[in-house]
């Protein structure tokens, strides 16, 4: 490449779209394997635990569901951050890390450190955290419904309605 067509294609941040597309598949794959195992996992469990009448168990395996959701954010975020580092694009371990998760976030509390050529990436990093984000709360929220019929299910027992009445709530 002549020094012409680098210029151009670092004016026009080509190697931050290449990657950053390459990337943004990566972690929207990896994102929804997990979001799809932690998903079945609780609708199953809980499914079960509703049957059982164990409602204490419902919740519990909510929170552990929602704290799953988290790690799978963070651990994107240790994906983007070490993918910088590796290809030398910001100089620490750490603070590639911790620029990805700024970014992810879109919180925006550090500077774009980002070299020449590479600026797109860190829009193509905050909308997978967008979409990331976008596609945990449909999760969390169809979470929702197994959770709130154990714990109506439980306050009811506890004020003493019969058992008849409480198996016909759906």
């Amino acid at each position: 490449m002549n020094p012409t067509q680098a210029n151009i294609a670092t004016a026009l941040d080509l190697p931050g779209y290449l990657v950053g597309g390459a990337m943004l598949l990566i972690v929207m794959i990896f994102h929804g394997v997990l979001l799809l195992q932690i998903a079945k996992r609780y609708e199953v469990k809980t499914y079960l635990d509703l049957a059982e009448k164990k409602y204490p168990a419902v919740a519990l395996c909510f929170y552990a569901s929602v704290f799953c959701l988290f790690l799978t954010h963070i651990a994107e975020i240790l994906i983007w951050g070490i993918a910088l580092f590796v290809l030398k694009l910001i100089p620490g371990l750490g603070q590639s890390i911790l620029f990805s998760g700024s970014t992810y976030t879109a919180m925006g509390f550090m500077n774009d450190i980002l070299p020449d050529g590479w600026k797109m990436l860190a829009v193509i990093i905050a909308f997978s955290g967008m979409f990331s984000f976008a596609w945990t709360a449909s999760v969390m929220i169809s979470m929702t419904k197994n959770f709130r019929q154990a714990y109506t299910k439980l306050h009811m027992k506890k004020l003493n309605i019969s058992s008849e009445i409480i198996d016909r709530f759906e």
